[in-house]
């Protein structure tokens, strides 16, 4: 068919989206031979920092081929009229809005899976296991990636589904009921990931009874945070990363630490961390991000329910016969440099964020420990030490290391 004008505007917004990309790449590749700041010379020795530089590198010339592979891939599949080929094979099954919609979307996500199956598993199995991180194996790795096959389908195809139905009984106005529905959503995921999908891909133990439990309570009680679960996640099994995070609200919040940062840091430093936890929650943070989330998910639905009608929408992507399923494609792809705008204006904010987590842990606990535990963390895991900071201004939801070192020392 011939080619709108929106369709080469979508090219447009592809490239150049991933020219910013490469650009920002390259800055902070530039930056990876930096000396290790003043700050972090008691933890990385030459040996050390040399090895993070090297994995940095990896990575980097990795994600030259992966993402420019995405993209000529993308551009292809638009260019010779991937979408309207799957389009039609939905339609040599079914008539039907929803059911074509389900099968035009899994046979997209099906064949987008594949093409990346590889890049994930040398990433996993050859980047991650050379320079030690990787604890996964073979079977557990392709057994993560049908588990999340089979929520993406459950999940992803119910939705899909009820937005389809919304838009069939309500017209203009399903945005509004969509809103309230993936709201819905999302507070249920956030009152109840943890019990419900988490214990899908890893093991959740209560915290044992001892000294390190008795020092988390006592904080909690110092600070009026009423506190019943901490539980401990076998993060170990895939990989040696430490990570620590609170989730959900009244009985149903909790403190969960991988197995990993037990083992790496002290107890000190662990309650530490759980206080920085803590300040996002007293901060009233997790609820403010909520907020904010939902107003744009309500401002997105809302402009999409203005074009979704426009069958230009839908030839934006190749379709000769306008659709939901492909004008909701379209959108998404013409829609996307707003989504970038508002993902660095969410990112400025969660790093102005996880300032005020860092003072509330300094006031509230100790800044000493925690500046060891991130250091240890940041060493363990061969962060960036160095970052560009027009990467970090990009892509960043928290500072960089060295910025809430000097924060908490200030």
């Amino acid at each position: 068919m011939e080619k709108n004008v929106l369709f080469y505007i979508i090219l447009a917004i592809l490239v150049v989206q991933y020219l910013v990309h490469l650009l920002l790449e390259y800055l902070n590749a530039r930056q990876f031979k930096s000396e290790v700041p003043s700050e972090l010379s008691d933890v990385f020795d030459e040996t050390e920092y040399r090895k993070s530089q090297s994995y940095k590198k990896t990575n980097y010339r990795f994600g030259l081929f992966s993402d420019g592979f995405s993209l000529v891939a993308t551009l292809c599949f638009l260019w010779f009229g991937g979408f309207e080929w799957v389009d039609g094979l939905t339609r040599s099954f079914t008539e039907d809005t929803i059911p074509m919609a389900l099968l035009f979307f899994g046979i997209i996500v099906l064949g987008s899976t594949i093409i990346g199956l590889p890049f994930s598993y040398y990433k996993t199995f050859v980047i991650e296991e050379t320079y030690g991180f990787n604890k996964t194996t073979k079977k557990l790795f392709f057994l993560d990636k049908l588990k999340g096959g089979v929520l993406t389908l459950i999940f992803g195809g119910g939705l899909l589904s009820l937005f389809i139905l919304f838009y069939q009984w309500t017209g203009p106005r399903f945005w509004l009921y969509a809103w309230i529905m993936i709201g819905a959503v999302i507070l249920f995921m956030n009152l109840f990931y943890s019990r419900l999908i988490v214990p899908l891909f890893n093991k959740q133990t209560p915290l044992d009874d001892g000294s390190l439990k008795n020092a988390i309570e006592n904080y909690a009680q110092k600070v009026g945070f009423e506190l019943k679960n901490i539980f401990v996640i076998d993060g170990s099994k895939r990989s040696t990363k430490a990570n620590a995070y609170f989730s959900g609200f009244g009985k149903e919040k909790r403190i969960t630490l991988y197995d990993t940062l037990i083992n790496d840091l002290s107890e000190e430093e662990i309650v530490a961390v759980l206080a920085h936890e803590v300040g996002h929650y007293k901060r009233k943070h997790i609820i403010f991000n909520l907020m904010v989330s939902l107003a744009l998910m309500g401002f997105t639905l809302y402009i999409l329910s203005l074009f979704i009608n426009n069958p230009e929408i839908s030839r934006a992507i190749g379709v000769s016969t306008p659709s939901f399923h492909a004008g909701l494609v379209g959108f998404a792809l013409l829609y996307s440099p707003i989504s970038e705008i508002t993902g660095l204006a969410m990112n400025c904010l969660s790093r102005k964020f996880e300032f005020q987590a860092d003072d509330y842990a300094k006031t509230t606990f100790s800044a000493p420990p925690l500046v060891s535990s991130l250091k240890k963390l940041s060493k363990n895991n061969l962060s960036n030490l160095t970052p560009h900071p027009a990467y970090v201004f990009v892509h960043y939801s928290h500072p960089p290391l060295v910025e809430r070192i000097r924060n908490l020392k200030a």
